[in-house]
């Protein structure tokens, strides 16, 4: 599935989601009478965008430092060849909780989550020994809340 094979509603609840669930008995219900829709359409769009692959993933965001986790932006510099091999190599570890490809000498970019903040440098080994590169590990040193919204 493609952003070309997006509908109006779709995008409309893509768009609409992107800002959150409302705090409600019923969030699904509520959002679905916000777009004119049933809740169970909103469902079947929602698991129909994530079965599709619009949507990679539906859920909670949480601040996981705070919940005594760690967390970590990270990098590699992976041969166009190799690019494919590396990404379902580095994406099949439950700690990556985004991967991008950039256009950079380091052309893989990934957010590492963790249960605990020791644990984001045995992740790294774990990725480096599978993928056989380095991983370039850059914690952040200060925090900027910048909210993303992404239109479709």
């Amino acid at each position: 599935m493609t952003l070309d094979d997006l509908d109006v509603v779709d995008r409309r609840l893509i768009n609409r989601l992107q800002d959150g669930l409302p705090l409600v008995e019923r969030p699904y219900v509520a959002v679905a009478e916000e777009l004119d829709i049933t809740e169970g359409d909103l469902l079947y769009r929602l698991e129909r965008l994530r079965e599709g692959g619009v949507l990679s993933r539906f859920g909670p965001m949480y601040h996981a430092e705070r919940l005594g986790g760690g967390l970590t932006l990270a990098a590699l510099a992976v041969p166009e060849v190799d690019f494919d091999r590396v990404t379902e190599t580095v994406n099949a570890f439950p700690e990556v909780a985004h991967n991008y490809r950039r256009e950079h000498e380091l052309n893989m970019w990934f957010v590492l989550a963790t249960e605990t903040p020791e644990a984001i440098d045995a992740a790294i080994a774990d990725i480096e020994s599978a993928t056989g590169l380095p991983v370039y590990n850059m914690p952040k040193e200060e925090e900027f809340h910048v909210r993303l919204h992404l239109p479709v």
